[in-house]
């Protein structure tokens, strides 16, 4: 779950608010006391938060690892019965991680350490198995500086400036298109700080414009590029071995928003627009980056 958050790229505060947005109830503080703690989530609570980090076509498969682990662990740990204490108002300010978990009977705390001894090994293996592979954390960091972007397997093709093919949006958005028929604008990838980067297009006459999610009109979910930068979406890339066929691939994770560029699962070719789609091991969403 910490891996998932930390991919998610959202604040404990916007993982309550993504949570909300969907009809849930997944409290700051009792989200900071689930990843503190070594216990296993209450179903509703683990639910409510993979959904909300954006892996919501997998949260039968989350809920099948907790099964498995609480039935190791069960054994070991009678399940505690349920509180009935009022929950604390969330706080102000992001929960504190040092914060000390409350004292247990000495007895029980005997018990917790047995089950925990039992679920830990099958939590590593249950949990990672759920995570999107090549999520970037052991892989090459990506050139930045002036790169080109070519979507996996096919360097014939850049992602550069291009037009909605519906027509319905008159400014550019993000496209697919022959590399020698876009020379203009030039990417340059800008380092954002916390493996976070800003997509740069300069463009002669336009000048510099970042790329930016659009969230609703016409083509909502398409890119497009702004002038102001503050309000550029930030990228996490994420290394993926292989590349389909090419070198060293990169996902784009878009930050806070938890999904990634793609071309909604369908094969890319001369003019498709990207578009955001959830986070996938679909080579759509597997991009070379060069040096230019």
């Amino acid at each position: 779950m910490k891996q998932l958050k930390a991919l998610s790229g959202l604040t404990y505060r916007e993982l309550e608010e993504r949570a909300a947005r969907n009809g849930e109830v997944l409290a700051r503080s009792t989200l900071a006391d689930v990843l503190r703690r070594t216990g296993l989530p209450r179903p509703e609570v683990l639910a409510a938060f993979v959904r909300a980090c954006g892996d919501g076509e997998r949260v039968d498969a989350w809920l099948a690892a907790r099964e498995r682990i609480a039935s190791a662990a069960g054994k070991a740990e009678p399940s505690a019965p349920p509180s009935t204490a009022l929950e604390a108002p969330p706080p102000t300010e992001e929960p504190m991680e040092q914060e000390e978990p409350a004292r247990q009977p000495r007895n029980r705390r005997r018990l917790t350490l047995i089950g925990v001894a039992l679920a830990l090994p099958l939590l590593a293996v249950g949990a990672w198995s759920l995570l999107p592979d090549g999520d970037g954390s052991d892989g090459p960091a990506p050139a930045d500086g002036w790169v080109t972007i070519h979507p996996a397997g096919d360097t014939d093709l850049c992602l550069t400036e291009g037009r909605d093919q519906a027509g319905s949006y008159d400014s550019a958005v993000a496209a697919h298109l022959p590399c020698v028929d876009a020379p203009i604008p030039r990417t340059y990838l800008e380092p954002a700080g916390e493996g976070r980067y800003r997509v740069q297009w300069h463009h002669p006459e336009m000048g510099k414009g970042c790329l930016a999610v659009m969230n609703g009109g016409p083509v909502k979910g398409m890119i497009e590029p702004r002038d102001d930068c503050s309000g550029a979406t930030l990228f996490v890339l994420e290394s993926v071995p292989d590349g389909y066929g090419g070198p060293e691939g990169f996902r784009f994770r878009a930050t806070p928003d938890g999904r990634c560029v793609g071309t909604s699962g369908k094969d890319m070719f001369q003019g498709s627009e990207a578009v955001m789609e959830p986070c996938a091991n679909t080579r759509d969403q597997v991009f070379e980056i060069r040096e230019n």
